[in-house]
C-alpha cells in the first residue's frame, strides 16, 4: 500500500498561521487532517460526505 498524497490549499502559504486543512485520496475514503499535526490522525469521508462539506462551506461564504 502506498503512502496518501496529502494536499492543502493553493491560498495556503508559508506566511499563515499555520491553520491548514490537508486533503488526501485514500483507498476508500477522502481524509482530512490539520496541516499542523499530521501525526495526530486524520478524518475518513466518503466521497459523497467530502462533497457534502464542501458544498456547506462554499455555501456560507
Amino acid at each position: 500500500m502506498t503512502s496518501p498524497i496529502w494536499r492543502k490549499s493553493s491560498r495556503s502559504t508559508e506566511g499563515t498561521t499555520g491553520q491548514c486543512v490537508e486533503v488526501a485520496r485514500l483507498t476508500k475514503a477522502i481524509g482530512m487532517r490539520d496541516s499542523k499535526q499530521p501525526e495526530g490522525g486524520h478524518l475518513a469521508l466518503t466521497t459523497d460526505q467530502f462533497a457534502a462539506l464542501v458544498q456547506r462551506v462554499k455555501n456560507s461564504m
